[in-house]
């Protein structure tokens, strides 16, 4: 299980490998962003406010899943503020003394990415307060009784955080944020947008079909929909004449294990663990990502918000539950007393829909 969670083809973090083409693929502008409406209504506004009074951006902090357009929108509020882009994350800072570097080498006007800004240590995070509010930097030289603290100005700047989990955000620093959207799923009209213009700018030949096929499995993430694109742009070329049709994208999908709903080999194992080895549950997420050799966070960030959103698995005060859908997608007949089953007889043993013997002993 853990070598599968390593190269998931429809996994959320970023693959190193593709980075670079991923960059290319990337909104410049922020007309070009697809989807996500109300934020992109929304911070035209403050955009364009900003650029009247000649002044920076508010503070931006934006959450969700990963692979939402986090990183790009932050290089978007760069490009429309014309302001340079610094890039960093909370777990690369775990001195205050780091923070404060990057913060003296800002310029006036700069856009400050600080990706998992929820992972930043409370020293460092303390940096952040003065400078955010007042454009100033507090320190403190020496040590003992000679120290001092002096206060250095900052040039004013944008500071757009990204995190994957608000509720591990402190409230002090919450606070200090001006705007607070969170991304959501995108629809998969807008996905089959993001899979087009990907295509073309890969110089892919991809018909509608071929564009729907990819867009409605990439798990409501952009991301996603560009690494099945690349995925199925390999498949096409090795197996078929390069041409991604609707026929190519679904024999493409099913060979690297997605299937119609998008979920890969790693979700229906967590799903069965649920199901068979736990009867439907509840379990505990500690249990449940243990059984599937996965860290809970991993299990809680990556594979359980789309489950989710599917109505495969529910979250109750005693763990976690499988729902009838997630026995029905799994091809088991559904257990009586599952979430979303009809009332029925019987043991609500899981069993292989066609099969007549259980799949353990009744004893």
């Amino acid at each position: 299980m853990r070598e599968e969670g390593l190269d998931r083809v429809v996994g959320g973090e970023a693959d190193p490998i593709e980075a670079a083409e991923e960059i290319s693929l990337r909104p410049k502008r922020l007309e070009e962003f697809v989807g996500q409406d109300e934020l992109k209504n929304n911070l035209g506004i403050i955009l364009e406010a900003a650029r009247r009074r000649g002044q920076p951006a508010d503070h931006v902090l934006l959450a969700g899943p990963p692979g939402l357009g986090k990183t790009s929108m932050a290089g978007i509020i760069a490009a429309e503020m014309g302001a340079g882009l610094r890039i960093t994350s909370g777990p690369a800072l775990p001195r205050a003394g780091d923070l404060a570097a990057i913060l003296t080498n800002l310029s006036e006007g700069d856009v400050l990415f600080v990706d998992e800004i929820h992972r930043l240590g409370r020293a460092v995070e303390e940096i952040l307060y003065p400078a955010m509010e007042d454009f100033q930097l507090d320190l403190v030289l020496g040590k003992g009784p000679t120290a001092r603290s002096i206060r250095l100005d900052l040039p004013p700047f944008t500071l757009v955080g990204a995190t994957t989990r608000t509720g591990l955000i402190t409230g002090p620093l919450l606070a200090r944020f001006g705007y607070t959207p969170r991304l959501d799923f995108y629809r998969a009209e807008d996905l089959d947008t993001i899979v087009t213009r990907s295509a073309r700018i890969l110089g892919v030949p991809l018909d509608r079909q071929g564009s729907w096929e990819i867009a409605r499995r990439s798990r409501g993430t952009p991301r996603i929909a560009n690494r099945l694109l690349k995925r199925v742009r390999d498949y096409a070329e090795v197996r078929h004449d390069g041409r991604i049709t609707g026929a190519v994208a679904r024999d493409g999908l099913r060979e690297f294990g997605v299937d119609e709903l998008g979920l890969d080999k790693s979700d229906r194992a967590l799903l069965e663990a649920l199901c068979v080895r736990f009867g439907g549950g509840p379990v505990g997420l500690s249990t449940l990502a243990v059984s599937v050799d996965e860290q809970t966070e991993t299990v809680e960030d990556v594979y359980e918000p789309f489950l989710l959103q599917l109505g495969l698995l529910m979250r109750t005060p005693k763990g976690r539950v499988a729902t009838a859908a997630a026995w029905q997608h799994l091809g088991l007949e559904v257990a009586a007393g599952a979430v979303g089953a009809p009332p029925a007889g019987g043991s609500g043993r899981p069993r292989r829909v066609g099969e007549t013997a259980p799949l353990w002993d009744e004893d």
